[in-house]
């Protein structure tokens, strides 16, 4: 018996209304798909360098997820059922750290 997964089922696609900060945006990240390989992925930035600005630790962790994005995109293509939710975990994790730095930005321009 297999489990039919159905690929067009929405899973975090709520937009937030553009007006405001959105609460729980700022939170921290929470993987949606434990059970999908090793859970520390390099998504999940536990430990800030320390001294780092915000923004800055911000901007670096966005890099960092993009870049461990760009390792799953061949085997997605590939078919490996995995590495498409790694790659959509990282989607949604550097949506979120999108919204932090827009938000930065916006509070450096007020400034």
């Amino acid at each position: 018996g297999g489990a039919a997964s159905n690929p067009a089922s929405p899973t975090a696609t709520s937009v937030p209304s553009p007006s405001g900060s959105v609460p729980g945006a700022a939170a921290p990240f929470r993987p949606l798909f434990n059970d999908f390989g090793p859970p520390s992925m390099g998504y999940v930035q536990a430990m800030k360098p320390p001294g780092a600005q915000g923004s800055q630790s911000t901007y670096t962790d966005l890099l960092s997820v993009i870049e461990e994005m760009g390792k799953e995109i061949r085997p997605t293509y590939a078919g490996s059922k995995s590495a498409m939710e790694r790659l959509k975990r990282g989607i949604i994790h550097a949506r979120a750290l999108v919204r932090e730095c827009l938000a930065e930005t916006e509070r450096n321009a007020r400034t």
